[in-house]
């Protein structure tokens, strides 16, 4: 007669980590998206950086506004607003546009607001 084998403590262990796992993989997935979104956005605040600065850079080799404006739209998107403030001999350039999450990330995420101003001081022939 064959004698039955009593689980071990090891056999219990088994059925615990295939619970844990279960229990731990969903939130590394949920961070591994929620740090995707964030370098998006990150990219998405030097992009409105390098666009506001490339408007001052235009105002400060002596451009208009108008070419201000179009220097910071080849680098900004679209939907970006672009403003110019003129106080004295400073001009200061503000980008900002909705940041929307990637369109392969699938989850719902809600689009952010991103801001970015330089200021420059503009030359006399620019007034």
């Amino acid at each position: 007669m064959r004698r039955r084998r009593q689980p071990s403590a090891a056999d219990h262990e088994h059925g615990s980590v295939t619970a844990e796992a279960a229990l731990v993989l969903p939130l590394v997935a949920a961070f591994a998206l929620a740090l995707v979104w964030l370098i998006s956005l990150g990219f998405a605040q030097v992009q409105a950086a390098d666009a506001a600065r490339d408007a001052a850079r235009e105002i400060a080799r002596g451009g208009d506004q108008g070419m201000a404006t179009m220097a910071a739209r080849r680098t900004a998107p679209d939907s970006a607003s672009v403003a110019l403030r003129r106080d004295g001999d400073l001009v200061t350039v503000s980008v900002s546009f909705p940041s929307r999450p990637p369109s392969w990330l699938l989850v719902p995420v809600p689009s952010v607001d991103v801001h970015a101003s330089a200021t420059v001081a503009a030359e006399d022939s620019a007034q």
